[in-house]
């Protein structure tokens, strides 16, 4: 009966968003003809408060809100480097999105890699920056469905030897690509509304049973230690030691720049109505970041309260501090609010990759007359493809499996960003150079992280004892090292460049794009 109330309260949740993704078709629409502006970008008309949403719902995804948790749940203190990393976050998108925002409308760029090519006169840059951000990408949302497979265990909707959660999960991914098939970007934008509203909610509801059941946060992390003093202590903490600290920082600093690489954030960020637009929503980013800070405190909650995940299973401790502590029909709520928190980003991943490889390497290699009604057609099938591979990975692989792709995908990702980022400012690295220093950062990225058993630290420096870095940190420090020794070195030889087809001022006035009829403001 209780597992009957969890299951119709999660089905009224589900049911709700997706009712809310079948009408998408009436937000915001135009009568012009198809294309990637309208589809992918949404006619780049999503104003603050729609951009907050859906920029907050992308980066702060399902599995952010299992695994954080979960991480603090394992390894204690050294989880909270997720909540200075989206602080790091909120003053450089502040910085860059806008100024890229400026390029990328006056030029009518889509992606990222249509920034680099212009702005560097490289295709194979173009090529490699595309492809780079496609691979970092389609871990990232097959692990939405992990987020969502630890919420049906933890609620008993998914007992062991069952195929049902197995069939939810292919039955919500179902609706979810058909609502992006058909209405592209405007339906995670409709989504993000709901999801805010449920994260929101479930979060402060549920901090607040924590507290109440503890009698403050004194109590929780009281009870913690005790915990944890009685099980020996382990590898977690709730305070930092020394030889964390570097790890800790490096992590912070490298998920930040890494994090406004990825395709589906620049896909977010150009679909705003403009750079006035991007400021406000940066400013306001950080309440999404309070919410990731009380997520990490219910895992330490979960350690006090004597949770015990299965082995392996760390991301399943909020589910499972949800299921002891509240009733069974909020459980189910709460249940379906961290669910609907993967369907968000999970549709503007697949659109940013399907953008990516539509725009960078169909039209740029196969098919350059493509038309515009064209391109959306193959990015739609490209974004469903996405999906089904997401759903084979997970189902192909074991969840770990996932999770090392992922950390290998943040590595990759991170190795664009002089490219992008420091292109954006200025030319003098030869793209030639960039090339190269991205394939090093590729190349000693993937070799750091293999070598020690996929951990996200690596020792990084001369000596028996050098201190844990982040190893997408280490690597870009590589990829820098290579770009500055190769521009000198082709520079000094006199190596020809492409030329740059950009005005990078982020003052530009934008006009009106006679295929979408749509303009900044």
């Amino acid at each position: 009966m209780t597992e009957g109330a969890v299951a119709a309260a999660f089905l009224a949740v589900i049911g709700a968003a997706s009712l809310l993704a079948a009408r998408a078709r009436r937000f915001h629409t135009t009568g012009a003809l198809p294309s990637l502006d309208g589809w992918a970008l949404a006619d780049r008309s999503l104003g603050p408060g729609w951009t907050w949403l859906l920029l907050g719902g992308t980066i702060f995804t399902a599995y952010t809100f299992t695994a954080v948790p979960g991480l603090a749940y394992g390894n204690g203190a050294l989880a909270f480097f997720a909540v200075p990393y989206t602080v790091i976050v909120c003053p450089m998108a502040f910085v860059l999105l806008p100024r890229l925002w400026a390029v990328a409308r006056e030029h009518g760029y889509i992606t990222v890699a249509d920034f680099v090519r212009g702005r560097h006169g490289s295709p194979p840059l173009a090529l490699a920056v595309a492809l780079t951000g496609i691979l970092a990408t389609m871990p990232y949302l097959a692990l939405q469905l992990l987020g969502i497979r630890a919420v049906l265990d933890a609620g008993g909707i998914n007992p062991a030897d069952s195929a049902t959660g197995d069939l939810l999960m292919v039955v919500l991914f179902a609706g979810l690509a058909v609502a992006t098939y058909r209405h592209g970007l405007r339906a995670p934008a409709v989504i993000s509304g709901f999801k805010g509203v449920a994260v929101f909610a479930s979060v402060l509801a549920l901090v607040w049973l924590v507290l109440d059941e503890f009698g403050g946060p004194g109590g929780v992390f009281d009870a913690a230690d005790s915990a944890l003093a009685a099980q020996g202590g382990g590898e977690a903490s709730l305070l930092l030691t020394p030889d964390q600290q570097p790890a800790f920082a490096s992590l912070a600093l490298g998920s930040a720049l890494a994090l406004l690489m990825y395709p589906h954030i620049l896909t977010v960020s150009f679909a705003a109505s403009g750079p006035t637009t991007l400021r406000k929503v940066c400013v306001g980013l950080p309440g999404w970041t309070a919410v990731l800070a009380l997520f990490g405190l219910l895992g330490i909650a979960a350690v006090a309260a004597g949770v015990r995940t299965p082995a392996g299973g760390a991301e399943s401790a909020v589910p499972m501090l949800v299921d002891r502590l509240m009733p069974a029909p909020l459980a189910g709520l709460v249940f379906g609010a961290i669910t609907v928190g993967a369907l968000v980003p999970a549709a503007v991943m697949s659109v940013a990759a399907a953008t990516s490889f539509v725009r960078n390497v169909y039209v740029e290699y196969f098919h350059p007359t493509a038309t515009p009604k064209r391109q959306v057609r193959i990015a739609k099938a490209v974004s469903l493809t996405a999906k089904v591979g997401a759903i084979a990975f997970v189902f192909g692989l074991r969840d770990q499996a996932a999770i090392n792709l992922q950390l290998l995908g943040g590595v990759w990702i991170l190795q664009i960003f002089p490219a992008v980022a420091i292109g954006l400012y200025t030319r003098w690295p030869h793209p030639r150079a960039l090339l190269t220093g991205w394939a090093a950062g590729m190349g000693f990225g993937t070799v750091m992280v293999v070598r020690e058993g996929f951990s996200p630290v690596v020792p990084f420096g001369p000596g028996g004892h050098s201190p844990e870095i982040y190893a997408g940190l280490a690597a870009l420090l590589v990829n820098l090292a290579v770009v500055a020794v190769g521009t000198v070195l082709l520079r000094w030889r006199g190596a020809p460049r492409g030329p740059d087809t950009t005005s990078a001022s982020p003052g530009t006035a934008a006009q009106p794009r006679p295929e979408t009829g749509t303009s900044s403001p």
